[in-house]
């Protein structure tokens, strides 16, 4: 009997020995790190979302705002808020890059809403808009601090399911590789949209005929 636990015990401390050697441990930490920064995301999100029912409300108490761009913000949050936040999103690519082009337009929205918004004293005056603004600014800052780390995470992790050894441990306990932001957008994903009211719009509106 002790001899088959001396068997048993040495059994389990080499297959132990061997998981950790394959990455196993490793998976572990990194998994989890992805889910946390993952989490972060959606948080700075949903967070934004949250913001534009304000926004939109004071933005339609200015007359003659251009309508176009106040439904564009509608829509697209519309369209960004019909597809479920999970953290589930990061093991299906597919459905991962359809949430991500849904934020994307909502983001390029909302600049366009805040440039249009500098032709409008009375918003620029506005204090309820101003702090609106301000809150944006920093949501959009911490939005873009939360998806470069979720690409460094998903960077590493990735790195470590596609690399030998640990990749046959990656096949043995299922860790599938995770999807990250496109090549395409990474260029917006490092620089936050400007929503400054301290320059003036880039295409000032023409000057009424006399």
């Amino acid at each position: 009997m002790s001899r088959l636990r001396s068997v048993l015990m040495a059994t389990l401390l080499g297959f132990t020995l061997l998981l950790s050697g394959c990455g196993y441990n490793d998976f572990q930490r990194l998994d989890e790190d992805v889910k946390g920064s993952w989490a972060e995301v959606l948080n700075q999100y949903q967070r934004r979302s949250d913001l534009i029912p304000n926004i939109v409300a004071t933005v339609k108490g200015e007359a003659n705002f251009e309508q176009e761009t106040l439904t564009k913000v509608i829509q697209a949050r519309a369209s960004a808020t019909s597809i479920q936040a999970t953290p589930e999103l990061i093991n299906d690519p597919a459905a991962f890059q359809k949430f991500q082009a849904a934020q994307g337009q909502l983001t390029g929205a909302l600049s366009r809403l805040m440039v249009v918004a500098e032709q409008y004293p009375n918003l620029k005056a506005n204090q309820a808009f101003q702090d609106l603004r301000v809150q944006l600014e920093g949501t959009e800052n911490r939005i873009t601090v939360a998806r470069n780390r979720y690409i460094k995470s998903v960077q590493q992790y990735n790195v470590l399911t596609r690399s030998f050894p640990s990749n046959l441990t990656a096949m043995i306990f299922s860790y599938a590789v995770k999807p990250s932001f496109t090549v395409a957008n990474e260029a917006a994903i490092s620089v936050p949209p400007s929503v400054s009211f301290d320059k003036p719009a880039a295409t000032p509106a023409p000057a009424a005929s006399r």
